[in-house]
């Protein structure tokens, strides 16, 4: 038997059979089945990896890629600053000091951190504040608040906050907590809400009135890098041993660990779709190995080889599961590019980092379902054919 009459059945076990029609409909769902597993799995992980990435963009900024801090026994002064914008001219810097607060505002009251900076040293490496004071002007007692405690507080820009600092000081017979009042000066909008409403920014001048810092000592140092997972070893290096280093990605290991858990978990259960549809083919085959039990004897019978008649059904499983495969990734993209073209499920922004759907399909995860989707139907076809090749020829003859 030849390669033509291979191909030949091939497309003539395909065709519909009007005496055994659960055979092609067999058939047909199993090829739906690959194809809708395909195009979710392709629609998920785009999902899963585009709010991962928005995540490590939004927190990248409000963490800062790096920051220089004080070890127990250290301290972050101007010397080391001077240092390491000499040294590190491709690099940001942004000293600022903080103070763990409590913002009021008439009765309500909410807990944050109040940093003190430099503006335009702070616009150099944090973008959402870059935004927000441009055309602005600070003066010593002015603040910047997030946009989420600006709605609940209900404030303008001008209106007064107290703020309300851990820190104690004598008053009379009794100890009371420093308090100052800020002029709201403007608002940024990090997407985030949870920094919107727990971060305030005041001039570095103000906060040190306040706590009565030195002029030449700062709580730490936010730096900006493109690549901060080379440059802080670079840093570290060149650091004294009073003072740490870290990236931002070090305060959320315990968060990108559970939504990389998360991924691979939805992967797993969606693959089972693709399994499932597998079994389709199984069945399909098997059901058409068994009607086709006298034509299989025959062509062994003629001379046919049993690797020819496994070839005939192993590439019957892999025509319908490819074909549900390509079918599944051209759906899949169609729905990833509608999604993220289109405004069709908003998020809420309070809760999201964006208020439309990010989609991120990365090269290595479109691999991975492709090819374990491909290895599942080669899978599913060998048992089938294998069967189709032990086709006894004398009893198969003998009864019909």
């Amino acid at each position: 038997m030849n390669k033509s009459i291979v191909s030949y059945l091939v497309k003539r076990f395909l065709r519909f059979d009007r005496d055994q029609p659960f055979i092609f409909l067999s058939a047909i769902l199993a090829f739906l089945g690959i194809t809708l597993g395909v195009m979710v799995l392709l629609i998920a992980m785009a999902l899963m990896n585009g709010f991962d990435k928005e995540f490590k963009k939004q927190l990248t900024i409000m963490n800062y890629p790096l920051t220089i801090l004080p070890k127990f026994y250290g301290s972050v002064d101007e010397k080391l600053l001077i240092d390491l914008e000499t040294k590190f001219e491709n690099l940001n810097f942004s000293p600022y000091i903080q103070s763990s607060v409590m913002v009021r505002s008439g009765s309500k009251l909410e807990g944050g951190y109040l940093f003190g900076v430099n503006f335009k040293k702070e616009a150099e490496v944090n973008s959402v504040l870059k935004k927000s004071i441009e055309n602005v002007g600070f003066n010593k007692f002015d603040a910047l608040v997030g946009k989420s405690l600006m709605q609940e507080f209900s404030l303008f820009k001008g209106d007064k906050l107290t703020y309300i600092f851990t820190n104690v000081e004598p008053g009379g017979l009794s100890i009371t907590p420093k308090l100052k009042r800020l002029t709201v000066k403007s608002f940024f909008d990090s997407g985030l809400s949870a920094y919107d409403k727990a971060y305030s920014y005041t001039s570095l001048s103000a906060l040190r009135s306040v706590l009565h810092m030195p002029s030449n000592i700062y709580d730490g140092i936010h730096i900006y890098s493109t690549n901060p997972k080379k440059d802080i070893e670079i840093l570290r290096k060149e650091l004294p041993v009073s003072v740490a280093i870290k990236g931002w990605w070090e305060d959320n290991l315990n968060f990108f660990a559970a939504l990389e858990m998360e991924k691979t978990s939805l992967f797993i259960v969606l693959m089972l779709i693709i399994l499932i549809a597998a079994i389709n083919i199984i069945s399909s085959l098997l059901m058409t190995v068994m009607n086709r039990r006298g034509e299989i004897a025959l062509l062994l019978s003629l001379g046919a080889t049993t690797l020819e008649i496994k070839k005939i059904f192993l590439y019957l499983g892999v025509i319908i599961g490819i074909g549900g495969i390509a079918s599944g990734i051209v759906l899949g993209f169609s729905g990833i590019w509608i999604l993220g073209s289109f405004d069709i499920i908003s998020l809420p922004k309070d809760v999201y980092p964006t208020s439309t759907l990010p989609l991120d399909l990365r090269l290595l995860d479109f691999i991975f379902i492709v090819s374990g989707a491909f290895f599942i139907v080669l899978l599913s076809s060998y048992y089938p054919a294998k069967k189709a090749s032990e086709v006894d020829i004398l009893t198969v003859l003998r009864n019909e």
